[in-house]
């Protein structure tokens, strides 16, 4: 139970369901470019009469770009976005999560993640709060 706590971001998501904590992407993604090296794929993509070819290079590098996209430590682990504000903010507060914040619902440092988890992030911080971190980790989480 206690490696399970360690993936709860500061922000209430959960790094377990985290595409680039999970790494099934960037492990695909690293496979994908291994083979297409083997075959060398960037020989033939230009002779292949799809317009969608014409653009392979970029899409190996997006691909490469993918692979760069693990994350291997948890939030708390220091993973994820160096930068991250809510993480510095809590730290300076010295509470485990925003969770124990009271001010979770309206902070303004939480909108960041608004584009890519909608309102993920508070459902988790108000069972977080709510219910507590055992309870939390036994249920459904959102991302």
């Amino acid at each position: 139970m206690e490696e399970k706590t360690k993936l709860i971001a500061f922000c209430g998501l959960y790094c377990g369901e985290c595409f680039a904590y999970k790494g099934k992407i960037a492990d695909l993604s690293r496979d994908l470019r291994k083979e297409l090296r083997q075959s060398k794929f960037e020989r033939l993509a230009p002779n292949i009469p799809f317009k969608e070819f014409k653009n392979y290079k970029e899409s190996y590098e997006c691909l490469g770009a993918l692979v760069r996209l693990r994350c291997k430590n948890a939030c708390r682990g220091e993973g994820g976005n160096p930068f991250c504000v809510i993480r510095k903010c809590c730290r300076k507060k010295e509470i485990i999560g925003c969770w124990e914040c009271n001010d979770f619902e309206v902070c303004k440092k939480l909108d960041t993640l608004k584009v890519s988890h909608i309102d993920a992030h508070i459902k988790n911080l108000r069972k977080l709060k709510k219910k507590g971190v055992d309870e939390f980790l036994s249920g459904k989480k959102y991302w």
